[in-house]
């Protein structure tokens, strides 16, 4: 065990002592993986490693060198049993210092005119780049492996560095990010802080006035609620409707429904409302045929907070949907068969006990229906007219001519604590309620069809929207093929071509508008999908198999960032690397970022799911025979959860290309991805092109969720052939 030990410490040592003398300590303007520094090392003090930067009269990194060389001194003069607590003091010290020396110093010198007095001038500091990034996980993994020495969680050195990186990333992309935005909106553009924006903006009239209830306007934040609200309940009262017919009726067309339901979930957030506006809007081919049948004038009433929550509603029931049909089809029948064995009818049964059992389902589907219209950009930027909502102000607030900071940090307060209760409300009415109705015992029974006083308005209203929202998408298909939409309806490919012509001329060339964000986005989405899914069900296996302290406030931490709306990250995200001492916007990597740890929550819901479903004794057979922590996940738990696996890759890659909330705020010119991309060619009125861009998206997406199907279910056709032959005297001896 001592040679182990040894082993692995000497191995962050080394990687530590490298990153000191050979590795670039500040950010290259150019990028790491440009590999223009190693040609340029010693040339200029841009590229020079810590070492040269403490000999050039950055004093400030002496301490960290320092502390490298007592874990070096640790290493030779100490057993393992004797230095684990000193190794932990030196990575919590390396790490405490790391932050304070970044976070005091910027471009220019002390960031606080209090150090300044008090220190006297400094030279200012880029932000840090990959020896410092190296030098942080080096000082975190000796937190993590002097806790191992010490004997936390039986010296299991694997589990313990899973911890403390997971905690460590969570930290710098969830909650360094926050606070960044709360002190963003007390702070001036020279560093100092003063509270005249925000006492400004918390008492402005335009975000909290109630005038409304007298017939006025009311404020943006009072507007957002309300619309969340009906949003919410709508998507929760259709899923449910949806889930009933596929689970509770003889309906001849489920598999046709079910397939209407994933299409909004892979279409471009803001394509739904350009599709409404072509359908209901002044011009609409629909409004048209109203207005000649009737005479009516319909004017602009589709542009406000009415099409906003009709855009809402086609795009967020199909994810209320998803959340509540295994919920509905989950109930035992048995509690139903034995209500009905009490001489209750249909309908007293699905009043008193089926639709009770299903409350935890419809709080689930309501919070994500709150959380996803209070996040949702897109549709309010298309049909928000002069109602806008607290997304579209924090990004007018941001890139707008007003260049508000301070506002746009009090709209994502409010947007923030919005979505925050919603979150916690939910949790505290769940708590300490029980639901189960499935236990191990066997249950053969069926479950009782809808009383016909349901079944009937059910699908009649499922059947509606079905036709409603077809009319929608092929709005969609008719606009891509059309010279310009309402004026000229002659059918062209030219908006295809525009968008993603190629020319032959001097080898292949890619001459559509539309290439080079796509490319970006597929290359960005293929790269954030795998690392997703990796982060998330690490940390599923951390949460379901492990037992360390704190485990319940490590989970509701990580969840947490799910109510966190994508506004609400894009600009936190801005107002925490735009700067020193971790600087990454107009960058691939700040991108990746932000998707990994915005989707991470449903990765980590999915692999604790698919977890719970795998028997401890697999993993203890594994530590029996000899296996460490990582080999059993390696060997044993990951061929288990292939479905899994796939499933996220496939949310992750699909939610890449589809995000706009957060992407909106962090894409540049030489990444700009294909959402962003989009949303210009609407403001520009290039409708055509986005409609093009868009129906490309979605076969992209529907290609990859088909293959994902494919894989899943043949797997799942060859385990349970196996299981069927396989004896468990053979399982035991395997």
């Amino acid at each position: 065990m001592t040679s182990k030990d040894n082993r692995r410490l000497d191995v962050i040592l080394a990687a530590g002592l490298f990153a000191f003398v050979a590795l670039p300590w500040y950010r290259i303007r150019s990028g790491f993986f440009s590999f223009e520094w190693p040609a340029k090392i010693f040339s200029s003090d841009k590229f020079w490693p810590g070492l040269f930067q403490i000999a050039s009269g950055h004093w400030q990194l002496l301490p960290i060198f320092a502390l490298v060389l007592c874990a070096v001194y640790l290493r030779l003069a100490r057993e393992p049993g004797d230095r684990g607590k000193a190794l932990i003091y030196v990575g919590v010290a390396g790490l405490a210092w790391m932050l304070v020396e970044g976070l005091s110093i910027g471009l220019r010198g002390w960031n606080w005119g209090l150090l300044e007095t008090t220190l006297g001038d400094i030279s200012g500091q880029p932000a840090f780049g990959a020896g410092a990034v190296v030098i942080g996980t080096v000082f975190a993994l000796m937190i993590a492996f002097g806790a191992a020495e010490r004997g936390a969680l039986k010296g299991d050195a694997f589990v313990l560095g899973a911890i403390t990186l997971i905690v460590l990333l969570v930290s710098i992309f969830v909650f360094y990010p926050l606070i960044s935005m709360f002190t963003g909106a007390f702070q001036e553009f020279d560093g100092s802080f003063t509270t005249e924006g925000v006492q400004r903006n918390i008492i402005d009239p335009k975000i909290w006035s109630l005038s409304c209830l007298v017939g006025g306007n009311c404020g943006v934040a009072w507007r957002t609620f309300f619309l969340a609200i009906c949003t919410a309940t709508g998507t929760t009262i259709m899923g449910l409707v949806f889930a009933l017919v596929a689970t509770r009726t003889g309906f001849r067309f489920k598999k046709s429904l079910r397939l209407l339901t994933v299409l909004p979930i892979i279409t471009p957030p803001f394509v739904v409302g350009l599709a409404l506006t072509m359908l209901l809007g002044r011009s609409g081919s629909l409004t048209h045929v109203i207005e000649s049948a009737t005479g009516w004038e319909l004017g602009r009433w589709l542009y406000g907070l009415t099409g906003i929550w009709i855009a809402q509603m086609l795009s967020f029931t199909p994810i209320s949907f998803l959340v509540l049909i295994g919920v509905v089809d989950g109930i035992s029948p048995s509690m139903e068969e034995a209500s009905q064995t009490l001489r209750s009818d249909r309908w007293r049964t699905f009043r008193k006990v089926s639709l009770p059992l299903m409350a935890p389902g419809l709080a689930n589907a309501f919070l994500i229906g709150f959380i996803e219209s209070m996040a949702d950009f897109g549709n309010p930027l298309v049909l928000g007219g002069s109602g806008g909502v607290l997304s579209t102000e924090i990004f007018f607030a941001v890139v707008g001519a007003q260049n508000d900071p301070a506002r746009a940090a009090v709209l994502a307060t409010v947007l923030l604590v919005f979505t925050l209760s919603a979150f916690l409300a939910q949790r505290l009415w769940l708590t300490g309620r029980n639901f189960a109705t499935v236990t191990g015992k066997g249950d053969g029974g069926r479950h009782i069809s809808l009383p016909r006083r349901v079944a009937i308005p059910v699908i009649t209203l499922a059947v509606a929207w079905a036709i409603f929202t077809i009319t929608v998408y092929a709005m969609i298909v008719f606009g891509g093929f059309v010279k310009v939409w309402g004026l000229d309806h002659s059918l062209t490919f030219d908006h295809y071509i525009r968008a993603f012509g190629v020319s032959w001329e001097n080898g292949l060339q890619w001459t559509g508008v539309a290439w080079d964000s796509f490319w970006t986005t597929m290359g960005i989405s293929l790269i954030a999908a795998p690392l997703t899914a990796a982060v998330g069900l690490l940390t599923a296996w951390l949460i379901v198999r492990q037992r360390f302290p704190g485990r319940s406030m490590f989970e509701f931490a990580l969840m947490m960032s799910f109510a966190i709306p994508g506004t609400v990250i894009g600009i936190s995200y801005i107002m925490a690397f735009n700067l020193p001492p971790l600087q990454m916007t107009g960058t691939a990597a700040i991108l990746i970022a932000c998707f990994v740890f915005r989707n991470m929550p449903v990765g980590v819901r999915g692999g604790v799911a698919a977890m719970s479903q795998l028997d401890g004794s697999l993993d203890e057979a594994s530590l029996t025979l000899g296996g460490n922590s990582g080999r059993t996940v390696r060997k044993v738990i990951l061929p288990l959860m292939r479905p899994a696996i796939l499933a996220a890759l496939v949310y992750s890659f699909v939610r890449a290309i589809t995000s706009i909330s957060a992407v909106i705020f962090l894409v540049s010119a030489k990444y700009n991805m294909a959402t962003a991309y989009i949303v210009g060619l609407v403001e520009n009125g290039e409708y055509g092109i986005a409609i093009a861009y868009s129906s490309v998206l979605i076969l992209v997406m529907i290609t990859v969720i088909g293959g994902f199907q494919l894989l899943v279910g043949e797997r799942r056709i060859r385990r349970r052939e196996k299981t069927t032959f396989d004896t468990p005297t053979k399982e035991a001896l395997a």
